[in-house]
């Protein structure tokens, strides 16, 4: 009996500080519309406290990464155009100093916004991710918007490259310098043809 109380009172001392390890410990998002990765930093056991808290919260990570009953979650993709794709990548801390980084998709334009883990992905020593597609929360997007996403989906196929224009915009003007380049060359050949005498 008294060998069961032990136990049960080191789980209870030990449990506590394993659990308040999983959360995150800093995330970046890269994606459209964004010049490199966006540090997110604060508390990630979530709550609304800090933008990483938030993030946390938002994004779903914690029924993504460890699972939850009921399960919110689903293998299947929402139908549908979900505008588009961000990538979050989670510092998860681990035993021994062994850190992780697990990886989450979202879809902040979406109606209603959604998120992605892939099932599988390894941390805290022999964890293994839950994973699939989560209904986030409304405050996702105006979250990442906080951070530096555009306020509106960034259009396909847009960079703002060179001279600020976007993909199809560049190659109309490749395509209109080249044809100038040809017909300067034609007009070229043609004056410089010998005229008989």
């Amino acid at each position: 009996m008294l060998a069961r109380m032990l136990a049960a009172l080191a789980a209870a001392l030990v449990l506590p500080a394993a659990a308040s390890a999983k959360g995150p410990l800093e995330a970046t998002v890269s994606g459209p519309g964004l010049e490199g990765a966006v540090t997110v930093r604060g508390d990630g056991e979530g709550g609304n406290g800090t933008p990483l808290g938030r993030l946390v919260e938002s994004a779903g990570f914690f029924p993504l990464a460890f699972g939850q009953e009921p399960d919110p979650t689903t293998a299947t993709r929402p139908e549908g155009d979900l505008g588009p794709a961000y990538t979050v990548r989670f510092g998860v801390p681990g035993p021994d100093g062994k850190d992780a980084t697990l990886v989450q998709t979202i879809h902040p334009y979406a109606t209603p916004p959604v998120s992605y883990m892939a099932p599988g992905q390894r941390f805290f020593g022999g964890q293994r991710t839950h994973g699939g597609w989560l209904l986030a929360t409304d405050g996702l997007k105006p979250l990442l918007v906080e951070l530096g996403l555009p306020e509106s989906a960034p259009g396909p196929g847009r960079d703002d490259g060179l001279l600020g224009l976007d993909a199809d915009a560049l190659a109309v003007a490749a395509m209109a310098a080249i044809g100038l380049v040809l017909v300067a060359g034609a007009a070229l050949l043609v004056a410089r043809r010998p005229r008989p005498a």
